[in-house]
């Protein structure tokens, strides 16, 4: 793969709990694929944002429009035969069947979910190294009691331990979405 677009368009969405290195690996991921990426964050209205920074958490119906959101923009990608890197924490079966419906008519396109996953331990030392980012360590557990994991037929999910630096887990993605091409 290349910055080229591939025969088959696919998307990439780096899922997983706040602090497990999302953006960070889909950085390195875009500079390595030439695909365009979108930082699922960016979309979340001024609300949700506000909401987090107070240290609430988001309920389905706030995070609906942001999936939704996601989703034409994932459509868009695979409409005009291009692949993409998009970072969403993706914490629920449903909010991952929401993204899926964005490639119904494009039975050509690849989607691939990356849940990038680690110990609760290392999630919050990275949430209480980092700084600048509207989302506050406490609500670590709220994501973590949120989140469902990627059942046995989920197909589209692979799975990535973010233990290693994070070029190591950018090249264990690399390798996990060219397995799916």
């Amino acid at each position: 793969m290349s910055s080229e677009t591939a025969a088959r368009p696919q998307i990439v969405v780096l899922m997983g709990v706040s602090g497990s290195g999302k953006s960070t690996v889909a950085g390195i991921l875009a500079t390595r694929l030439g695909w365009d990426l979108l930082e699922g964050d960016d979309l979340h209205p001024a609300a949700n944002i506000a909401k987090m920074h107070a240290g609430h958490a988001l309920t389905d119906a706030d995070r609906r429009p942001w999936l939704e959101a996601i989703a034409r923009w994932m459509s868009g990608e695979v409409s005009a035969g291009r692949s993409g890197l998009v970072t969403c924490s993706a914490l629920k079966h449903s909010y991952r069947d929401i993204l899926r419906q964005a490639m119904t008519g494009h039975p050509e396109a690849v989607l691939t979910f990356v849940h990038l996953t680690g110990s609760r331990e290392l999630l919050q030392h990275r949430l209480t190294a980092r700084m600048d980012h509207f989302m506050p360590p406490g609500l670590l557990d709220s994501q973590l009691d949120t989140l469902e994991a990627p059942a046995a037929d989920e197909h589209d999910v692979v799975r990535i331990e973010i233990g290693p630096p994070p070029a190591e887990v950018a090249a264990a993605t690399l390798t996990a979405i060219r397995d799916r091409a």
